[in-house]
């Protein structure tokens, strides 16, 4: 057919292939190797519009603040477009995307690129701080209003964060609505934004920059990231010891005749599913055990100024001299500073 000749012939000439994504049945797309893997590339309309704007939206705030003449750390602006978009670009426009309906164990490596690195990237890149700082009036203050709205309050409350987070999959693996999903293209990138969205919702609680109600302590995030672990292992284990096939009537009707048979493609996604949620948990324990000594060290500055400050005016009020007062910072604030609950702690 058309779609698969052009596939054919452009990957036999070693250029890259650009095709509408799904644009052929699923089984007649050639069998997947590393040349395939790097040379294929489709074109997922409504995906990569939302990720061209959401990228255009984060230039014009980044522009904006540097003409008025504010910083903004260019290691955020790399971790959206570059970590968090490019992510989401890989995972829906390459060959993850032409050949997420044939192999589950490709649909899989695409659901943990959506729910749990792109979400990451995006996160540490603050995109709702930005637009604080860049949105005039009327449309910052309904983005506050959103912000302190119930229904937010709700769902980035960490117990139901994660709970959504983690009952998620099982829902839609367990059920009819993954078979949906290969069977119609709407559902189907609906399925890739609200993997998006889950996981956005959950890593935004653990990691993000941007203000939120409810945000739980350092040594609270840690532990939930922990409590997440057998959850996704348990899923994975689940899904490599069933004798189930996963959307059965589908993969089966494929009558694909290369690769790995539909039993053991499912047994390799279940370890995809079970190794990928594992390491995740442990980057997100490593990237909160950084961001917790470097709050604790921000606090103890903090602390130290105010110390530092009310011993000056001491001195002053018992007429010591200005010049004689040492100002050396205090090395018992820092212990302080570094008590669970932050700075209020190591105030006297």
């Amino acid at each position: 057919m058309p779609g698969v000749d052009l596939l054919s012939s452009v990957s036999a000439a070693g250029l890259p292939s650009l095709l509408p994504a799904h644009g052929e049945p699923p089984a007649e797309l050639p069998p997947l190797d590393v040349h395939t893997a790097v040379t294929t590339w489709v074109l997922e309309p409504w995906p990569a519009l939302m990720i061209l704007v959401a990228g255009a939206l984060y230039v014009l705030g980044v522009v904006k603040l540097h003409r008025r003449g504010d910083r903004w750390n260019p290691g955020r602006t790399i971790s959206f477009l570059v970590g968090g978009l490019g992510t989401s670009v890989v995972a829906t426009q390459s060959f993850l995307a032409a050949y997420d309906l044939t192999l589950l164990s490709v649909h899989m490596v695409q659901h943990m690129l959506l729910s749990m690195l792109a979400p990451v990237f995006l996160a540490l890149g603050a995109p709702i701080t930005l637009a604080l700082r860049t949105l005039p009036g009327g449309p910052r203050a309904v983005l506050m209003r959103i912000l302190h709205s119930r229904i937010v309050g709700v769902f980035t409350f960490p117990i139901v964060a994660m709970t959504i987070f983690v009952i998620n999959p099982w829902i839609l693996y367990f059920s009819g609505i993954y078979e949906a999903t290969l069977r119609n293209p709407l559902l189907h990138d609906a399925n890739h934004l609200h993997f998006l969205l889950v996981g956005c919702l959950w890593y935004w609680s653990l990691l993000g920059i941007d203000p939120l109600p409810n945000r739980a302590s350092y040594p609270m995030r840690m532990i939930a990231t922990v409590a997440t672990l057998p959850f996704h292992a348990f899923l994975g284990v689940t899904i490599m010891q069933s004798t189930a096939l996963l959307a059965q009537d589908w993969y089966l009707d494929l009558g694909r005749t290369w690769g790995p048979s539909p039993l053991e493609d499912q047994q390799i996604a279940g370890a995809i599913l079970w190794g990928s949620g594992d390491l995740m948990s442990l980057v997100i324990f490593t990237v909160l055990a950084v961001q917790w000594w470097h709050a604790s060290e921000r606090e103890a500055r903090v602390v130290d100024r105010r110390l530092d400050l009310q011993e000056r005016s001491a001195a002053v009020r018992a007429g010591t001299p200005a010049e004689d007062f040492d100002a050396q910072p205090r090395a018992d604030s820092y212990a302080r500073a570094r008590m669970p609950g932050g700075s209020r702690n190591a105030l006297p």
